[in-house]
């Protein structure tokens, strides 16, 4: 392809203020797939301009009327998936399968929060004076300003897109410059879908230039960010020199607990799910596997066999494609070496895929350890990639202090039979999700995520959770006059 992606604002595509661009590689094959609009401050200063303009016309609408576009915009993107899921497959490396299932996934959050247009609900409560209503009404923030990863394209803008909206506010959605195809047809769909001008804005370009941009904007009143959690900081400290809110999903290194007691060949499944699905470019993937000392060796060797069957590609069959870009394969690899240098062993993989099947693409071996230590860098450092260590664990007591100890708290799971262990791990662990028998991922649009510790800042998204980030709470009283009734 050699399609140049240009910014939406004000309900226009348009070239950066510069007419620079970013090519964007196509990470199966290291060959450009296409250019993205390099915006800078001029380019980010129109979209929120376009955004503070829309924004009040947008907000007197009632959430019944916004739902109502939102739907007509997922209506839109259901009859639509092929070429939506065509963008992601390209842009990202996964399967085309693997791509529709992501689509279908937005189309759902998209159906979810158009229907919390019609369940806005604030509540009513009783008062300690005589004759006084007392109520809470939800009231949009502003301008937000949306910030996503590549790792789940479509998803990512759905998780921020849809609840912005619904709850009466303007948004400027900054994508990753890894995926300016995928939100280049969101924003066309919505445009033809009947979403006002200027209500959604898209800009395309680095962090450091549009994204680093958008945050210091005086006219943005939130900033919804997904990514690394040292991003997030600065954007945390940046944002408090005019108190703007701030919703943070970061990173995580999370752990995937099995006991001695777990049914094996589900917990292998699920572990293999966890570590290397979509690559493990996910922040909920699976990166430390603490194994009980008694079942140790039978579970590494089932894993390891099971990890090299594995099928890396970009087709229907394969189990995982490429990462997103070189640099983020090269930290991979330099982070396996380092590991190894500091005394872990690496089971399997460890290195870049070459070969025909492989091209100059970024394809990295699924990729296991052993004997890292709790305190190295590779047990506490963040890849997004397809690796994950092992860890040896006496009993239950031990893999739970295990697990706990890691700056992350995103998402955690356990394999047992055991409900008292189940429920003890549920009560006990230090992560915003928590799965038992399952994989550490694996959202729904009606149910909350996000993470404690350096994962988050403590708001949700999605599930009706997400409302509280969109919305200003605002309480309502009302005295009535007796003698006027």
């Amino acid at each position: 392809m050699s399609e140049t992606i240009l910014n939406y604002i004000g309900g226009e595509f348009r070239p950066a203020a510069s007419k620079e661009v970013i090519a964007k590689l196509n990470p199966a094959t290291g060959g450009i797939l296409c250019e993205a609009a390099r915006s800078g401050e001029k380019d980010v200063a129109d979209a929120v301009n376009a955004a503070i303009t829309a924004q009040k016309k947008w907000a007197d609408t009632t959430p019944v009327e916004r739902g109502e576009i939102l739907r007509n915009i997922v209506i839109l993107m259901r009859e639509r998936k092929n070429e939506i899921a065509q963008a992601v497959h390209l842009e990202t490396g996964k399967s085309m399968k693997e791509a529709l299932g992501e689509t279908g996934g937005a189309v759902e959050q998209g159906f979810f929060m158009a229907g919390e247009g019609r369940r806005f609900y604030g509540k009513t409560t009783t008062s300690a004076m005589a004759e006084r209503t007392s109520m809470t009404i939800r009231q949009p923030v502003g301008v937000a300003g949306l910030i996503i990863a590549a790792n789940t394209p479509i998803a990512n803008v759905a998780w921020k897109v849809f609840p912005a909206l619904i709850c009466g506010n303007a948004a400027v959605l900054k994508p990753s410059e890894d995926s300016p195809m995928v939100a280049d047809v969101f924003a066309e769909i919505a445009a033809a879908a009947g979403l006002p001008a200027g209500v959604l804005n898209v800009v395309h370009g680095f962090g450091a230039e549009a994204g680093a941009a958008l945050v210091s904007h005086p006219g943005v009143d939130l900033i919804s960010f997904t990514g690394s959690t040292a991003t997030g900081k600065w954007i945390a400290k940046t944002s408090a020199d005019r108190l703007a809110k701030v919703f943070l999903e970061l990173g995580g290194k999370n752990p995937m607990i099995i006991c001695d007691d777990a049914d094996m060949d589900n917990a292998i499944k699920w572990t293999l799910l966890s570590a290397f699905s979509n690559a493990g470019q996910r922040c909920a993937a699976a990166s430390r596997i603490i194994v009980f000392d008694s079942i140790y060796e039978k579970f590494r060797g089932q894993l390891m066999s099971a990890a090299k069957k594995l099928k890396v590609g970009t087709g229907d069959n394969d189990d995982f494609g490429p990462v997103i870009n070189k640099r983020q394969l090269d930290n991979m690899i330099s982070s396996v070496e380092a590991a190894k240098k500091d005394g872990a062993a690496i089971l399997t993989g460890g290195a870049r895929l070459t070969g025909a099947d492989y091209s100059d693409g970024f394809f990295m071996a699924p990729t296991l350890l052993e004997n890292a230590s709790p305190s190295a860098e590779i047990s506490r450092k963040e890849l997004f990639g397809p690796i994950a260590c092992l860890y040896r664990a006496k009993d239950f007591e031990a893999a739970m202090n295990l697990a706990n100890d890691c700056d992350y708290g995103l998402t955690a799971c356990i394999h047992t039979a055991s409900v008292h262990r189940a429920l003890e791990f549920t009560r006990r662990i230090q992560a915003g999700v928590a799965n038992v028998n399952a994989g550490t991922y694996g959202s729904e649009p009606h149910m909350p995520f996000g993470g404690v510790k350096l994962s988050g800042n403590g708001l949700r998204e999605p599930g009706t959770e997400a409302l509280d980030v969109y919305t200003e709470i605002k309480n309502v009283n009302i005295n009535s006059i007796p003698g006027l009734a």
